[in-house]
């Protein structure tokens, strides 16, 4: 085979022959038929000081030795640089151990590879990468190791040849091949490259830190031991996606070892995950969750059932956005939630269970999947997650596991929406109690000012949107505390303010502007109405009677009536409607007084 100058072209026309991918750099592996691990080995040919980097398993040993062999002479291979010890790159030295004659051979390594590669009871001598300072000078060609620690092996390393700008990354890169393709043809190879290092790689951590020591190297081409050489224009895109993938998929499960599923379970987890933190509200992480769980399998709607901590139970729905319901507790579920795992266990074996039965009254049955929400620490669960099947299909293993994963992260969702719940309760209480007079439930004077301005801001914009104003008054109050004590006054104060309440609507703003003084705010009624309803609870409370010293007594109260004018402050409006609640005082009491001179 001719030794011309490296044209810059890499021709794959026959992966049957040596395959030269750059300045005396060849391919010199072997193609597996349907093996999508495909492994690489290289060859930088440099007279009788050339390099073999990782020389690969028995499997494949004749044909690199044959394609060798057509470049120079076997025994011109003086290092065989192996970056880790698996059998598949290691597997072919004690065949090459029978081989090599020279003295001066040896295998260059890491000292913890040459730990384990020294079982193979081999004759080949061994040089640690740190007793050659992380650097190996060929004569003029210098080839510098770079540490790459956990990825995968403790001692795992990568090679650079300064001369060509070429990385030798080992494991780092490499990927998963269905069809042979020795170079990657554009950024769709990173498909093939996600799997292989989720699964290979133990954390984004330590793939990160190894990342940016390789990113320092100015790299023009990037050389495997597994996948698709990675040329100068797909590096640093390569790089920045390698930089944000999840690893360690086998943490996920104990079960399954299929590393497409695995990749497919944590892309789901992925993206779920990322929900939990994008979306705020629970309708949103569940909505995410039941288009994420209907990518692996045909679900018609999701249910929670959940303990509120208050003795009620809660259900949250697809078919009503997941707003919470109170409602009793499924008798499939009643003595569940509240209980242990071991407890779930004891009954039903598995964590995820499939049940698939006839409803009353149905025809087709009803299937479904029930996950209980775990809490991690207790092993707990006060929710139950409830997926309910389009059709009778029982669930692969995959989509048990995608629930199984699923269930921590569904928990803390549960939670955190029952704790917002509680906390809306509890802001609602004191919030309430700030707007609320104690005594009477009216509305204070502070929550007055707030909401009757924006009634006045829409009547000023529009006449139509009137705002009457009933200003009220007890009649000689101060005799009733006089004569029966203040108690007795606390008394006829509330029962005069649950009439007001009771003659009057929601929508209406009952105050309690102090003492024995009350103002009804009523919008957008005729000024007739107003003064109905004003007359309705005068009417009311002179009926209110009373048991005990005060079973004889009579009460009263007097009124005052008006229509807000536009553009009208609010205290000039009370200081109208007060002016004719005096007016009813002077002519009598137990009367109410308008604008137009009428005091009934």
């Amino acid at each position: 085979m001719g030794r011309e100058g490296f044209s810059g072209k890499i021709d794959v026309s026959d992966p049957d022959k040596a395959i030269q991918i750059g300045d005396r750099i060849w391919w010199v592996g072997h193609l597996l038929p349907g093996d999508p691990f495909q492994c690489h080995v290289y060859l930088i040919e440099n007279g009788d000081q050339s390099v073999l980097i990782d020389p690969g398993s028995k499997l494949t040993f004749q044909n690199t030795l044959r394609k060798i062999e057509d470049i120079i002479p076997f025994n011109h291979i003086r290092y065989f640089v192996c970056q880790h010890q698996d059998p598949d790159i290691t597997g072919a030295l004690p065949l090459i151990d029978q081989m090599i004659s020279r003295e001066d051979a040896v295998i260059v390594s890491h000292w913890r590879v040459i730990a384990l590669l020294k079982h193979y009871g081999l004759d080949l001598k061994f040089v640690c990468v740190e007793e050659l300072g992380w650097e190996l000078d060929l004569g003029g060609r210098k080839l510098e190791f770079i540490l790459t620690p956990y990825l995968h092996f403790a001692g795992a390393f990568c090679t650079f040849d300064r001369h060509s700008a070429t990385l030798f990354s080992s494991d780092l890169f490499g990927g998963f091949t269905e069809e042979w393709q020795l170079v990657a043809k554009d950024e769709s190879y990173f498909e093939a490259i996600r799997p292989f290092h989720e699964h290979y790689m133990p954390s984004r951590e330590i793939l990160y830190h190894g990342l940016t020591k390789l990113e320092k190297y100015p790299a023009k081409m990037i050389a495997p031991q597994h996948g698709s050489i990675i040329p100068e224009e797909l590096i640093s895109f390569m790089f920045a996606q390698l930089k944000n993938i999840d690893c360690g998929l086998y943490l996920l499960t104990q079960t399954s070892t299929d590393v497409l599923k695995l990749t497919k379970l944590n892309r789901i987890l992925r993206k779920f995950m990322e929900s939990m933190v994008t979306y705020k509200s629970f309708r949103e992480i569940a909505t995410e969750c039941l288009t994420l769980v209907n990518e692996v399998i045909a679900v018609s709607k999701l249910e929670f059932y959940a303990l509120d901590g208050h003795s009620s139970c809660l259900r949250f729905s697809s078919e009503s956005m997941f707003r919470p319901i109170e409602t009793v507790i499924p008798k499939e579920f009643y003595g569940l939630l509240g209980r242990s795992f071991d407890h779930w266990l004891d009954i039903y074996g598995h964590q995820v269970v499939y049940h698939c039965d006839v409803p009353h009254g149905e025809e087709l049955p009803l299937c479904r999947l029930t996950v209980p929400l775990l809490e991690p620490d207790t092993k707990v669960f006060q929710s139950i997650a409830v997926f309910y099947l389009s059709s009778q299909v029982s669930p692969a293993d995959e989509v048990v596991e995608i629930l199984r994963q699923l269930s921590a992260p569904l928990n803390v969702a549960v939670e955190r929406e029952l704790i917002h719940r509680s906390l809306e309760k509890e802001r609602q209480k004191f919030y309430e109690r700030s707007i609320r007079d104690s005594m009477t439930n009216l509305y204070t004077r502070l929550y007055m000012r707030e909401s009757v301005q924006r009634l006045f801001g829409i009547n000023d914009r529009d006449p139509n949107a009137t705002v009457g104003l009933i200003s009220l008054d007890i009649d000689h109050f101060k005799r009733v505390n006089d004569t029966f004590g203040h108690r007795a006054g606390d008394e006829v104060i509330r029962e005069v303010a649950g009439t007001i309440l009771q003659e009057t609507r929601e929508s209406d703003i009952q105050v309690r502007l102090g003492g024995e003084e009350f103002a009804v705010f009523i919008a957008s009624e005729p000024f007739e109405k107003i003064k109905a309803i004003a007359e309705r609870i005068r009417a009311a409370v002179a009926a209110i009677s009373f048991k005990g010293s005060m079973e004889n007594y009579s009460f009263s109260l007097s009124a005052g009536v008006i229509i807000r004018q536009q553009n009208e402050d609010l205290n000039d409006a009370l200081q109208r409607a007060d002016t004719l609640l005096y007016q009813a005082k002077h002519r009598g009491r137990n009367r109410v007084c308008t604008e137009l001179k009428e005091c009934g």
